[in-house]
């Protein structure tokens, strides 16, 4: 067997396989013999089926699949023991002249077409200038975001005087009828009951006041409206079983809870930064700030990156690509792409892989390593960020841990790690090498510039491009 590589020019290129009879005749042998022992014919005992009938019957197939076998792995081998980087994939040419007679030919040749990365130089200096956004909350969303953390740490508390609307009060249930208990009625203990949720004002009014020790008389259906899920909640029961219930009850008030916002003290810092992280209120203040601020580290590094693209691919415009390979791998390996998508979409699709092979080059050259290290605290990060949407900023080390495992455990979610340390690394790297201008813009309107930023860049479509890029360059 020998493979051999003929080059067009410098980005295209046609690996040729050469096999005799020699290379694949030995396993199609052992393979028909294989077929031999296990087959079962009529008139033939198992295991002494004919050599002739078994070639007669599989002889054709199981050359045909032995021939792909090596010269697939061979393929591979090739590309990988001489380092060759390609784009796409092989793509076996099927011209007529180069057709084989697999039962008649005892030498054969196999062509692929494969596309090569153009090699060129990339140079970003300091005189590579990229911007880096400082982004700064505005005063009332930081002061809207501590009054958050009162709401969302604060406590109920018995209060002795008059209920308010948002007060949640407490007591005994009792069914009542024509103004005195019911005999052998419903009484619901610990029943609970929150004025604010009642729809009929009159019985609303009547526990707006109202103290412990007090009693209010009403039907529950008239307070609710006749919503059965709601009398069924009231009355600790199921909605199946209040259709019929249409009587007075009598809640006798026994305590009143009020909602008391949390105080800013070292045990709310406690709860929201972990135990002893700050001890004062400007600490406090200082961390939720910085901790407030990263949120927009994601969108920033995007910014940067995206810059970083533009000014990578105006440097390589004029490096030749295998456009008419590529184009061609595109349309071949999609049933459902048509001729006119690929040309609509290879402007776009051309210079994600541009940037994508850009930074391939950054990391070989600078030998830039993703360690597992990186990938464990990115994963940490990332776990925490998602809790962090629900207000769920202390969490216990194991709970924070064990998430974060469960993101190691998922291959997807690893291998996107991989690409997001990657660009963090590339990221630094950058701004070690080129001229970085900070600009500090406020929240406001650096939101306002990523949405203009999304809107002009269509990236939901940037997206599955850069999926048809990563696939080109794997």
């Amino acid at each position: 067997m020998k493979s051999t590589l003929n080059k067009t020019n410098d980005v295209n290129g046609t690996i040729v396989i050469e096999l005799e009879k020699a290379d694949y005749q030995e396993k199609v042998d052992k393979s028909l013999n294989q077929y031999r022992q296990k087959a079962n014919i009529p008139g033939f005992r198992q295991g002494k089926v004919p050599k002739s009938v078994i070639q007669k019957m599989y002889g054709k197939a199981v050359l045909v699949d032995e021939i792909n076998k090596i010269v697939t792995d061979e393929l591979g081998n090739y590309i990988r023991e001489n380092k060759l980087k390609i784009l796409g994939e092989p793509i076996s040419d099927d011209s007529e002249e180069k057709q084989v007679d697999l039962e008649n030919d005892e030498s054969m040749k196999f062509y692929f077409d494969i596309a090569l990365t153009p090699e060129f130089e990339l140079v970003l200096d300091e005189n590579t200038e990229l911007t880096w956004y400082n982004v700064k909350l505005e005063a009332d969303l930081f002061e809207k975001q501590m009054e958050a953390y009162k709401q969302n740490y604060g406590t109920y508390a018995s209060v002795e005087g008059e209920t308010k609307d948002t007060d949640l009060i407490k007591g005994t249930l009792t069914e009542m009828e024509a103004g005195v208990e019911t005999e052998n009625g419903q009484v619901i203990e610990n029943a609970i009951l929150m004025p604010s949720y009642v729809k009929d004002e009159t019985v609303k009014n009547s526990f707006v006041g109202a103290k412990v020790g007090d009693s209010v008389v009403f039907n529950p259906k008239t307070a609710y409206d006749n919503n059965e899920a709601e009398v069924a909640s009231l009355l600790q029961t199921t909605k199946d079983k209040v259709a019929d219930i249409n009587c007075d009850f009598r809640f006798d008030i026994k305590e009143v809870t009020r909602y008391q916002e949390a105080e800013l003290n070292q045990e709310l810092f406690d709860k929201v930064l972990g135990e002893g992280a700050v001890t004062t209120e400007e600490e406090f203040r200082n961390r939720v700030e910085a901790e407030l601020s990263n949120q927009f580290k994601p969108n920033v590094d995007h910014l940067f990156i995206h810059e970083a693209r533009d000014i990578i691919v105006d440097k390589v415009k004029d490096v030749q690509f295998p456009d008419a390979f590529l184009k061609r791998w595109l349309l071949e390996s999609s049933e459902e792409r048509t001729t006119e998508q690929v040309e609509e979409d290879y402007p776009k699709i051309l210079e994600d892989l541009k940037f994508h092979i850009a930074k391939q080059k950054i990391v070989e050259e600078h030998e830039i390593k993703v360690e597992f290290a990186d990938i464990e605290a990115l994963a940490a990060e990332v776990a925490k960020a998602q809790f962090a949407q629900y207000g769920m900023t202390n969490l216990p080390a194991d709970v924070l841990q064990n998430y974060t495992k469960s993101l190691l455990e998922k291959e997807e979610t690893v291998q996107n790690l991989v690409e997001r340390a990657t660009e963090d690394k590339i990221i630094n790297w950058l701004k070690e090498n080129v001229t970085v201008l900070e600009k500090e813009i406020s929240s406001k309107d650096f939101n306002d510039m990523m949405g203009e930023h999304a809107h002009q860049h269509d990236e939901h479509s940037e997206d599955e491009a850069a999926e048809e890029t990563e696939t080109a360059e794997d």
